[in-house]
């Protein structure tokens, strides 16, 4: 007999159970943990619980029913305890603190996965992989990766998700909904919060045993051991080239669909990526926001700026399997590897004549359109490459001299 259960009229009669009545049932709910008895069962699922309370709690993922709501936010839960823990989201309550580091939690459970990291323990094994994790919650989400398991579908594109919290966050892709704010830059998130604030703090946790490049996210760290293990686990399904990232195969895509969806207000060019639609609008601006501390050239994006940097550290991050020549890029790299394998596969549809870079083979399709797009801005004549242009225009500066 629950205390709840017990009514008035019963405290008056004098009937009201002795102590030792009461407490009788608290043993025998902790001795189903041995017995491991689960003797109350869903009628809708068939999942099984120690004691009648567990099982109400559980028929509320049935029913809907979720009768705690959040005072700040209106978010509703099925239980008292995942409340509280909520709450601690607005009042910054952590009162859970780690003994070796200091840092704080908000949830109990947390912190015990905490601790299991300082001690480097990982009991948790995938019978399939053997891959060992620190805690049961993160081996139940590995193990979905085997199976396929993507129990969270979202209603509107039909996208599955492994997890609750992540159908939740791509949901607010189509309603828009940004809950979340940085307290030191103030943008605006629909989730991931405490990876963006890593931004500003420079905490990058996840360390690559590799090369000892560190990330402010596991899943960047991941993708970049790929570039390690040369694992490319994401192949069009159209051509047979691979990737590392589904997102990159999901980009690459857009060549065979023709899908360019980022368009430029000014001239309505169409892009297939965000980024290249950036560096475009500099184009219109003439926006060369980032520069180098040591020369002080300037660039349109970031990327360029980190290549021009490996001028001055030597750095040559690209090598050559066979013949060892590094380079500063990649894609000089993957031009240069043509000269080993004899591959020129930039073919021109006109003539058929094939070339190893793709640079080279869109200035010889100019010699079939007749086009000059680069104008001289003293003189007015027109060039097919920019190379052509810069050398055109010492005509003008020697004059000059």
């Amino acid at each position: 007999m629950e205390l709840e259960d017990i009514s008035t009229s019963e405290i008056s009669s004098g009937s009201l159970p002795a102590k030792n009545a009461l407490l009788k049932k608290e043993p025998t709910d902790h001795m189903r943990i041995h017995t491991r008895e689960h003797p109350y069962a869903c009628l809708q699922c068939g999942k099984s619980f120690t004691t009648r309370s567990n099982l109400n709690i559980h028929s509320r993922l049935h029913s809907g029913v979720k009768p705690y709501t959040c005072p700040h936010c209106g978010k509703s839960f099925t239980t008292k305890g995942y409340l509280t823990v909520h709450v601690r989201l607005h009042s910054g309550e952590k009162p859970y603190t780690c003994p070796q580091c200091g840092k704080s939690f908000t949830h109990k459970h947390s912190l015990k996965n905490h601790i299991i990291a300082h001690s480097g323990q990982m009991p948790y094994t995938c019978p399939q992989c053997e891959k060992c994790f620190p805690s049961k919650g993160r081996l139940t989400l590995h193990i979905k990766v085997h199976i396929g398991e993507r129990l969270y579908v979202c209603p509107q594109c039909e996208k599955s998700f492994r997890r609750k919290s992540h159908l939740e966050e791509h949901i607010r892709i189509h309603t828009r909904e940004l809950p979340y704010t940085c307290p030191q830059c103030g943008k605006r998130l629909a989730g991931g919060l405490k990876s963006h604030m890593r931004i500003h703090t420079g905490e990058k946790r996840y360390a690559c045993v590799q090369c000892e490049k560190s990330f402010t996210r596991k899943d960047y760290l991941e993708y970049h051991m790929r570039t390690h293990t040369a694992e490319r686990p994401y192949a069009c399904p159209q051509c047979g080239k691979s990737f590392t990232t589904k997102s990159n195969l999901n980009v690459h895509m857009r060549i065979h669909t023709g899908v360019k969806p980022h368009k430029c207000p000014h001239c309505e060019t169409s892009f297939t990526r965000k980024v290249h639609l950036d560096y475009h609008m500099t184009i219109h601006s003439g926006e060369r926001p980032y520069a180098c501390p040591q020369c002080g050239k300037s660039f349109t994006i970031k990327h360029s700026l980190n290549v021009h940097m490996r001028i001055h550290t030597g750095e040559n991050p690209y090598v050559c399997p066979q013949c060892e020549k590094s380079f500063t890029r990649k894609d000089s790299l993957e031009n240069h590897m043509t000269t080993h394998t004899g591959e020129r596969p930039f073919v021109c549809s006109q003539c058929g004549k094939s070339f190893t870079r793709k640079h080279n083979l869109e200035l010889h399709i100019k010699s079939h359109t007749g086009e000059r797009p680069y104008a001289c801005p003293q003189c007015g004549e027109n060039c097919k490459t920019k190379r052509s242009l810069h050398v055109h225009m010492r005509i003008h500066t020697e004059k000059r001299s």
